[in-house]
């Protein structure tokens, strides 16, 4: 009633590799553009009729098509809710995350859109992985670890002190690190942001263990690049 049949069938024919050869090498990127809209369209109980087609497109060997999809994957996972996310998306979404860094910062740019959509235990599994998004397939590629830092300030709210404390300090430490001085100063930013979440959280402990532990590594560092860090921090 919403979408004429043979107008559905005819969006859903997009992914046939034969229609690349025929009507446009770009099909399959176009019909992964305007899923997130005809997914809108449908309303999530129609879902069904999308999901294959979703699937299909995650597995394109084009890693335009799958970029264009992991740009989109969190304005889906609002308009199809919890449920279908955790069972439909999430895979497609560990799928992504291990892709080629063009793909990759398509899922990075909105992690905390995507995030804060699962429930608390799901959510608390990406803990792990977030470590990952520090290796890049291009070292060079210094923008991407610039929007992990940036993102994380964000991913902060999501979880606990511990987990901020046991998981996401390691990568802010690493951050600070880097070659590249626009990475650096956005990672201060997120030292910050940590630091603020124990002492809003009443986890003193935590938050004297972090700042004995930045006094070590950076006030005392034999490079002025570390000691500058301080002096950042501490502004």
């Amino acid at each position: 009633d919403i979408i004429p049949q043979p107008l559905l069938d005819q969006y859903l024919s997009m992914t046939d590799p034969a229609r690349a050869q025929t009507v446009d090498t770009e099909i399959a990127k176009h019909c992964a553009y305007s899923l997130p809209g005809v997914a809108l369209t449908l309303g999530r109980q129609n879902w069904h009729c999308l999901k294959d087609t979703y699937e299909t497109l995650a597995s394109d060997v084009q890693w335009k098509v799958r970029r264009t999809l992991a740009f989109s994957i969190h304005e889906l996972a609002v308009i199809l809710g919890d449920q279908l996310t955790a069972a439909d998306l999430v895979p497609i979404f560990n799928g992504f995350l291990k892709d080629l860094d063009e793909v990759r910062i398509g899922v990075l740019k909105h992690l905390y859109d995507f995030l804060k959509l699962l429930h608390a235990d799901k959510r608390r599994e990406y803990l792990y992985q977030l470590q990952e998004f520090v290796v890049t397939d291009n070292s060079r590629n210094w923008r991407f670890r610039y929007e992990l830092a940036e993102q994380l300030i964000l991913i902060l709210e999501l979880y606990n002190p511990n987990d901020v404390y046991d998981y996401l300090r390691h990568i802010a430490l690493t951050l600070c690190s880097d070659k590249v001085s626009e990475v650096r100063w956005i990672s201060f930013k997120l030292v910050v942001a940590i630091l603020q979440k124990f002492y809003a959280n009443s986890a003193n402990t935590l938050g004297l263990n972090f700042i004995n532990e930045l006094v070590v590594r950076f006030r005392h560092c034999s490079k002025w690049v570390g000691r500058q860090a301080f002096a950042f921090i501490c502004q």
